[in-house]
């Protein structure tokens, strides 16, 4: 394949992410009269899911100022989706990723990234994300001639990805009609970037950020930013309101949306989905109308290996 060839293929990659379908989910809001719940479905993007955005506009930056240059790395710290888009870039458009990735990470993600040819650092699971950061960080110092550090939870393109285009997708989608944003904390690039916008185009747009309960939980992905590294990139005065979440309510939620929706959702998702009924029964008690919109990150397949799918505990709707 010549460099031409690798430049098609990863532009037409590029040119596939976003334009996600808004989902209905109007089960959910069957006795809520004048609420409607949509999930925006990432799991449409090419790589799976909503790290898509950032990954692609992160690379998209780099190269274009000569920090990605042929033979280096991109090299970053990941709970798995980020690191997913990076290889599939990496393997479209020919430049090599090492990934610094929690060894807890659900056995479909560690199949998918080494279908890409990812090269893997496993750090340890007791660390979490955090864990990995310092991993990516100390490769970085050691050998800065080698890597392109991404740094996913710093770099600002992260947040402008979602400013750019999940914003403005869902004011369009919705005919300017959202009235409240939902999205998880992880790097925060989703929630920072996303607001910001959606509150330019109107400010009375209410955005609820949500995070774990506590440090130790089964949020893939997700933040509980107390007692986390706060990515530099997080701005804890743009959320009208923060949002803890169980871990237990959101499997029951993964559990319910498969089997009265018909969609099979990841577990951070799920979270999403929770915490946008919760607020969607808040306004319906207030006999308030909302259109209340939030992220699908990806799709249940990375997830299926997890036991709660099969957990009685868990069938019952909260």
């Amino acid at each position: 394949m010549t460099a031409n060839d690798t430049k098609t293929l990863g532009s037409a990659l590029l040119e596939r992410v976003g334009n996600t379908p808004l989902i209905r989910l109007d089960r959910l809001t069957a006795d809520l009269p004048g609420v409607q719940i949509l999930g925006k479905a990432e799991w449409a993007n090419p790589g799976g899911s909503v790290k898509d955005r950032a990954a692609s506009a992160i690379v998209a930056d780099a190269q274009a100022k000569g920090q990605l240059a042929p033979g280096k790395h991109l090299l970053d710290a990941t709970s798995g989706n980020t690191g997913i888009a990076y290889s599939m870039l990496g393997a479209a458009m020919g430049f090599p990723v090492t990934l610094c990735v929690p060894s807890n990470v659900s056995p479909e993600r560690k199949h998918i990234l080494a279908a890409y040819g990812a090269n893997i650092v496993w750090t340890d699971p007791a660390d979490g994300s955090d864990g990995a950061i310092r991993m990516a960080r100390k490769l970085f110092a050691e050998q800065p001639e080698k890597y392109f550090y991404a740094n996913q939870y710093g770099n600002d393109n992260n947040w402008r990805a979602h400013y750019n285009t999940t914003a403005n997708e869902i004011w369009q989608q919705t005919d300017g009609r959202v009235t409240h944003f939902v999205a998880g904390l992880g790097t925060s690039g989703t929630f920072v970037g996303t607001t910001r916008r959606l509150k330019e185009l109107n400010p009375n747009i209410q955005c609820y950020s949500m995070q774990p309960d506590s440090p130790f939980n089964g949020l893939e992905g997700l933040k509980h930013m107390e007692t986390a590294i706060v990515p530099p990139i997080y701005d804890a005065m743009l959320a009208d309101r923060d949002i803890p979440m169980e871990t237990e309510r959101a499997y029951r939620m993964a559990k319910r949306l498969g089997r009265t929706q018909g969609l099979l959702v990841g577990v951070s998702a799920a979270a999403a989905v929770t915490t946008a009924l919760d607020v969607a029964k808040e306004e319906a008690a207030a006999g308030r109308e909302a259109v209340i919109v939030t992220i699908l990150c990806d799709s249940a397949d990375k997830y299926l290996s997890e036991r709660f799918w099969s957990d009685p505990r868990y069938d019952e709707i909260s």
